[in-house]
């Protein structure tokens, strides 16, 4: 007997909004104008129906008790979290008021936004207040969390290109997956390598500690942290002394091959060997398999560039490819972020022409730094307005944060979900909307998919979606630009490029038929092979192995596309191996104090620090947690289970020790997105704020800590 058709419950599409290159297609199911559950879109070939463990009951979320539903504003001490309700007017008119006279007395610039991919759509997310703080002439900030650095490499060696389809690597031989935890970060990309492996295909992991991925792994490297760079040239080496490189395809499509080569010469595996701690015969055996079984795909993570000569290290990484021939096939060559052939308008979304010449720039990195005076700004920091991010957490020194948030003189607005680290230390605080609560497109970083949310129900309480924040606010600042009044249909009609070769037989009305559409013009993963003949998007049409005449910059996007006050630093026009700044071996002085090395890469459980406060999810991850080797626990007293001090000059926290072969001697690793306000610190209270050789990125995995009993 067939089942009832309930007549009440409705689909809408949906779209994944957060931190994470997959951008799941779900399906958002609704019955009495409430969100009944969410699952993966069964239509979507990335997505196949299926969701992470965050998102599989991403409905319990909207409806979480402690979720923000009013305006409010502090009636106690800065990170007390005490707060009373108010009504949207008196935020509004609070914020606007204060800002005004921010701006008489000091300056526009004064006031600082601080954002980044909390929601990854094009409406709301990282770059959807650009346009109005770029119009209030407010300080330019560089977001930097992420892939910067990685970006900068990428866009020196080839260009704007999003690589090898994700969906092609079904078609390679070998598969390196370089820094990047895909079966706990890009779950959906790691089922199309297992099922390569099942076909054949051999596996190699790098990566310093044996995360989930690098155990489903043929073959798991682990280099010390900050030496992928040395790997990489040792790999080098080996291809071009044993002629195993592809020359027609070098002489033809490359730029700088003799250069490379000199460099090469004496990157010898010994050398590495010393450097890395990988045996010289191993390096061997991993170039000659890599040159020689195609097609061979890398895909490297963000991880990659998380030490001091971590982007030096992904060029060195993205010239494999063309040394190798690898372009040449499909499912050969390196995938970073496909989002580069993604027909977004970020001069659109972003309004760089309103930003004032000469407006200065802070990086979200060194957040703690600028609201404690430690930069040379030329207007001192009064006021910050943070959404979609929680820095308290997720930035480096976070105790120099928490320093800055409890200035009195300091006027902090956060819109978002809960009150989180950061929302503590407001002085007002605005209740955001969720995912189904409002309509966006996402943007993905993952994969060649245009992805559509629609909205579905209504925010609880008094909540606003991100973008209708900032259209009231426009609104009482004077803002008169047409784009302030956009609706969000009318900002996805202009922030996408409907006319682009990629979006043929493609435009809103079908993707909100569809709920998605894969791009066109290079073909689908079972042809794509972009650059088979070259054709890199770079100025000369080919992959440089060398750039002449590079400087250092950041890429638009993370910069609310501002050029004014570029790093413009020189960089080396070849790649290379480039040290770490804390290591045993570059800083025994340091070392002295602080032996061990750690790493923080993302928690299985949460995303960053979406989720962390989520009881259910906190089961599932467990409590913070100090992964350290047998013979590093010996030598401090530490057993199995014993809540330990991880520390060092710039900060403190503490998790419970778990002892594991996972990690050599002399690493320990502690991952991210764990609240501070449910734990004693958290790991990027050690995190320094010092940025790496490229693109003004992160150096989480360049710290050198200490760990002891807890008292």
């Amino acid at each position: 007997m067939n089942k009832p058709v309930d007549l009440d419950v409705q689909t809408f599409h949906g779209g994944c909004p957060h931190d994470c290159p997959d951008t799941c297609s779900m399906v958002f199911t609704v019955k009495d104008k409430k969100l009944i559950s969410v699952h993966g879109n069964p239509d979507h070939p990335i997505t196949q129906g299926g969701l992470c463990v965050k998102l599989k009951d991403y409905e319990k979320r909207h409806y979480h008790p402690d979720r923000l539903l009013y305006p409010m504003k502090r009636t106690g001490p800065k990170g007390s979290k005490q707060f009373e309700r108010i009504t949207w007017d008196e935020a509004f008119n609070t914020i606007t008021t204060k800002w005004k006279k921010i701006i008489a007395e000091d300056g526009s610039q004064a006031i600082m936004p601080n954002s980044y991919l909390g929601n990854q759509g094009l409406v709301h997310g990282l770059n959807g207040g650009d346009a109005f703080f770029a119009r209030m002439g407010a300080t330019v900030t560089e977001r930097t969390f992420c892939g910067e650095g990685s970006c900068t490499a990428w866009l020196l060696t080839i260009g704007p290109t999003a690589g090898v389809d994700p969906e092609s690597f079904i078609h390679s031989k070998y598969i390196v997956i370089w820094a990047c935890n895909s079966a706990s970060t890009n779950l959906h990309h790691w089922r199309i390598v297992k099922e390569a492996q099942e076909k054949g295909a051999k596996i190699v992991v790098i990566d310093s500690y044996a995360s989930k991925t690098a155990k489903g792994a043929d073959w798991h490297i682990a280099p010390k942290p900050g030496t992928d760079g040395a790997l990489a040239m040792a790999m080098m080496h080996v291809i071009i002394e044993e002629g195993l490189q592809d020359q027609d395809y070098i002489d033809n499509y490359t730029h700088g091959y003799a250069e490379l080569a000199a460099r090469a010469k004496t990157r010898t595996p010994e050398w590495a060997e010393k450097i890395t701690g990988i045996p010289a015969n191993d390096i061997r055996k991993f170039a000659r398999e890599y040159a020689t079984s195609q097609p061979s795909a890398i895909r490297i993570g963000v991880a990659l560039e998380r030490s001091y000569g971590g982007s030096q290290a992904i060029r060195a990484v993205t010239c494999l490819p063309a040394l190798t021939g690898a372009w040449r096939h499909v499912g050969g060559g390196i995938l970073q972020f496909p989002v580069w052939e993604h027909p977004y308008k970020f001069d659109v979304i972003c309004r760089p022409d309103l930003i004032p010449e000469g407006t200065q720039v802070v990086n979200n990195l060194q957040f703690g730094r600028a609201l404690l005076g430690e930069l040379d700004l030329k207007t001192p920091i009064k006021s910050v307005m943070v959404w979609n991010t929680n820095p308290l957490t997720q930035a480096p020194e976070t105790d120099k944060i928490a320093k800055g948030l409890e200035r009195e003189d300091l006027f902090t607005i956060v819109a978002d979900h809960f009150i989180s680290d950061t929302a503590a230390y407001a002085d007002i605080v605005l209740p955001a909307a969720m995912g189904a609560e409002m309509e966006d497109m996402i943007l993905s970083w993952g994969h060649l998919y245009l992805t559509y949310n629609e909205k579905c129900i209504e925010p609880p309480g008094e909540a606003l979606p991100n973008n209708e924040i900032f259209r009231r606010l426009a609104k009482l600042m004077g803002f008169e630009d047409e784009n302030f009044k956009w609706s969000d249909t009318e900002c996805l009609e202009n922030y996408v490029d409907w006319d682009a070769p990629t979006c043929e037989g493609i435009d809103l009305d079908y993707l909100r038929q569809h709920g998605f559409a894969r791009l066109k013009d290079f073909g689908d993963k079972d042809v794509r092979a972009r650059h088979a003949e070259g054709n890199f998007p770079t100025a000369t049409g080919k992959c440089h192995f060398m750039a002449e005449g590079a400087k250092n910059f950041v890429a638009g996007p993370f910069r609310q596309m501002y050029e004014g006050f570029q790093p413009g630093e020189d960089l080396d026009p070849l790649p290379d191996y480039v040290e770490s700044r804390e290591t045993p071996t570059t800083n025994p002085d340091l070392a002295a104090k602080y032996p061990l090395n750690i790493i923080s890469p993302k928690s299985h459980g949460f995303l960053n620090s979406c989720y962390a406060n989520d009881a259910r999810k906190i089961k599932g991850q467990g409590e913070q947690f100090v992964l350290i080797n047998q013979l590093d626990a010996e030598a401090r007293d530490i057993k199995e289970g014993s809540v330990v001090k991880v520390f060092n000059n710039r900060g403190s926290f503490e998790g419970v020790a778990k002892i594991s072969d996972d990690v050599n001697a002399g690493i320990v690793v502690a991952t991210l997105g764990y609240w501070r306000q449910l734990n004693k610190g958290t790991v990027n209270c050690i995190s320094s704020a010092e940025f790496g050789d490229m693109g003004h990125s992160t150096t989480f995995s360049d710290n050198l800590v200490e760990v002891a009993i807890a008292t």
